[in-house]
């Protein structure tokens, strides 16, 4: 493994772009939850769906895609998985009821899957592991941009275009991601491929250590926190001050500012404050978000607590996804899938579990708990941390 300074950047922009349509993907919905309670004539629970059915895809999918990465390359797993997205996304946009485009979110989901986690295990697979935590987060700024870009679409084309634009506009980004991938794959796919493990015996041989357990019930958590969260900030925004859903997007687009923040100064924060500070203050800045988001008296003030909440959010997820990596390096792609397939059935346990909470006691008690769940969980995590011998990593 080398210095990511030594090669694979072109890949590597590659794999950022394939990821910033898939978190585009992820939370276009959240923006467009009230306009679809309108236009379809349900419910804030049914409209919701559409992010929690797509998350639980996500997870699910995991557990076909790793051993698939493991055995055939991740590169070519991803541009088939940005490929299958593009005619998911045009189902989407064409979907005649609730149930139709519910059912598209899921199979979009499920489309989707391989692309954030395989490309983490690419990395992992050629990176170094001291320089992986920076190199991570530099890919993930894609993604941090496609969590902008997929608030900001949806709630733009509710207001002024129409909500079906919004799937038009994500075919066309997968398309985009897909034809330079595939040239990609050509290059690079077979040279990760090959592992011969059954994928029941590389779930025993993953299973056996007791720290992959651990960063499995974190990341399941946190994402039950996190996004159970963020899918109702625009919810929060519209019916508490009455802004535009253009306007209340611009709240959660914020967070995948905090996050580019946080990679951009990844190297010097993890030098200073090393994995278990970085847990620690990232918790810090969510649970301060979140509690300013209950208690806030001006939509604007969200901008800031939104971003604040990506600072926080990106510092503890990418020391987990960090360490994700390091867990089975025999079988990467498939310790990694099994961590996101823990991480989204978290997303969509935590959708569902907000969406009645927001209609029985209200979006300040959900972020609320969001908050007092995170710090709980970042305490445990950063004593793990300092507990875990360097030699393992």
């Amino acid at each position: 493994m080398t210095d990511p300074a030594a090669g694979h950047r072109r890949t590597i922009v590659l794999l950022s772009l394939a990821a910033f349509a898939a978190a585009a993907s992820m939370r276009a919905c959240d923006s467009l939850l009230p306009a679809l309670v309108r236009g379809f004539g349900v419910t804030t629970g049914q409209a919701a769906r559409t992010v929690s059915m797509f998350a639980l895809a996500y997870g699910l999918m995991q557990m076909l895609y790793g051993p698939l990465g493991d055995r055939y390359g991740k590169l070519p797993v991803i541009a088939l998985a940005a490929s299958a997205s593009v005619v998911t996304s045009l189902g989407a946009m064409l979907a005649p009821g609730i149930g139709w485009l519910i059912g598209f979110r899921a199979v979009s989901g499920a489309a989707a899957a391989a692309i954030i986690p395989q490309s983490m295990a690419w990395i992992g697979d050629q990176i170094a592991y001291e320089h992986r935590q920076a190199t991570l987060a530099r890919f993930l700024m894609g993604q941090m941009l496609g969590f902008i870009s997929g608030q900001l679409l949806g709630g733009v084309c509710a207001d002024f275009l129409g909500w079906r634009w919004t799937f038009g506009f994500l075919a066309a980004m997968y398309l985009a991601a897909a034809v330079a991938l595939w040239a990609q794959a050509g290059r690079f796919g077979a040279a990760t491929a090959g592992a011969s493990l059954g994928f029941g015996r590389r779930i025993v041989a993953i299973g056996r250590d007791s720290w992959p357990r651990v960063i499995f019930a974190i990341v399941f958590f946190e994402g039950m926190a996190v996004f159970g969260a963020l899918a109702f900030i625009p919810w929060h925004l519209h019916h508490r001050f009455g802004v535009s859903l253009t306007l209340a997007a611009l709240a959660p687009a914020a967070f995948g500012l905090g996050g580019i923040g946080y990679a951009l100064f990844t190297r010097r924060l993890l030098a200073r404050l090393r994995e278990a500070g970085l847990v620690r203050v990232g918790a810090a800045c969510l649970a301060i978000a979140l509690v300013g988001l209950a208690l806030g008296g001006s939509w604007l003030l969200a901008v800031p607590e939104s971003a604040l909440l990506g600072i926080g959010y990106y510092m503890l997820h990418n020391t987990l996804q960090t360490n994700a990596t390091q867990m089975a390096p025999a079988n990467r792609g498939t310790a990694v899938s099994l961590f996101a397939s823990c991480f989204f059935l978290g997303q969509s346990t935590g959708v569902s579990i907000a969406s009645a909470m927001v209609e029985w006691i209200g979006t300040p008690a959900v972020f609320t708990a969001s908050a007092l769940l995170l710090i709980t969980l970042a305490t445990a995590f950063a004593a793990a941390l300092r507990r875990r011998p360097a030699a393992a990593l």
